[in-house]
């Protein structure tokens, strides 16, 4: 095992530079899929060398669940014991996986919430609420449906109502709610993930721009309605389904509209800056995910050595 049970845990800073540069070199949809992935992988791999390191540090502490086999001297030999790390890992790993599931358990009450506040209404695939605040957002499920209040209808006209629509069916039809509870959940696991949480949080909106301004025809219409909207947009009333309305950074994303539209099959040269950032967070997460099952086996071998049945 040696150092190689350590690197997951900190292997996720090689992820920090394409956090950035994705956003503004590559097209939203591969900037998303590419961010979410690393950060899965990343997350897993330092959630598992956590539990690794608290197994393998505890094991000659009285009252572990161990078999007895792990107090023979051969076996510590063998394993890097370290009783700090592994008394460390214990609250880390608690703390990752208290955070963990309060996330999944806010993003299914959520959900049940916003649900359950719209049944009474009309089952329509849009629907509109009388309430002078500004709002609009996508609530995800088997069939998808999108609320928007009248005040935020007053303030747009046609074109910029059609944009609005446009971006927020992009939302449910790439399911981007899903994107997002990964990467929450990958920077709860390991905070050294959060830019790549923030910055999926961007690209996701960003795809749905892209995707609005295919639909309609125009890039400065969509630019247009994005603008507006966050001038007029307020705050959603109490059982709203805010939890997945991220408006991201409103100057970027208009300005990114108002200038050509990304390629989408383009991919960046290796001797660029995104270039090595992308190759950089790859290598990043192959290596952590070499590393945790390097770890992973060998402790699996000695301690099916240790216990013979």
């Amino acid at each position: 095992m040696g150092v190689f049970v350590f690197l997951p845990l900190v292997l996720p800073f090689t992820a920090w530079p394409i956090a950035r540069l994705a956003e503004h070199h590559l097209h939203p949809r591969t900037a998303t899929w590419l961010l979410t992935a690393i950060a899965a992988v990343l997350a897993v791999c330092s959630t598992l060398c956590l539990a690794l390191l608290m197994v393998v540090g505890t094991a000659q502490l009285p009252g572990n669940p161990l078999p007895d086999g792990w107090s023979d001297p051969e076996v510590r030999d063998a394993v890097p014991y370290d009783e700090v790390a592994g008394k460390a890992a214990i609250p880390a790993l608690l703390a990752a996986l208290a955070g963990c599931a309060s996330i999944t358990w806010r993003h299914f009450r959520v959900r049940r919430g916003a649900v359950r506040a719209l049944a009474g209404l009309p089952r329509r695939s849009v629907t509109v609420l009388p309430d002078d605040a500004g709002y609009a957002y996508a609530v995800p499920g088997r069939r998808g449906r999108i609320v928007v209040s009248t005040g935020m209808l007053a303030a747009l006209d046609g074109r910029e109502r059609r944009a609005l629509f446009a971006h927020e069916r992009a939302h449910l039809a790439a399911r981007h709610h899903r994107f997002l509870l990964v990467v929450r959940l990958a920077a709860r696991a390991n905070p050294f993930l959060r830019p790549l949480c923030t910055s999926v949080a961007y690209t996701t909106e960003r795809w749905a721009d892209e995707d609005a301004a295919a639909v309609t025809g125009s890039r400065r219409g969509v630019a247009r309605a994005v603008a507006k909207a966050a001038l007029v947009r307020g705050s959603a009333p109490a059982g709203a389904f805010a939890h997945f309305a991220v408006a991201g950074p409103v100057p970027r994303r208009v300005a990114a509209l108002l200038a050509p539209a990304p390629a989408v099959l383009r991919w960046p040269p290796v001797f660029t800056a995104v270039g090595l950032a992308v190759w950089g967070a790859t290598v990043g997460a192959a290596v952590s995910a070499l590393s945790s099952a390097n770890a992973a086996v060998t402790l699996f071998f000695i301690l099916k050595a240790a216990t013979p049945l």
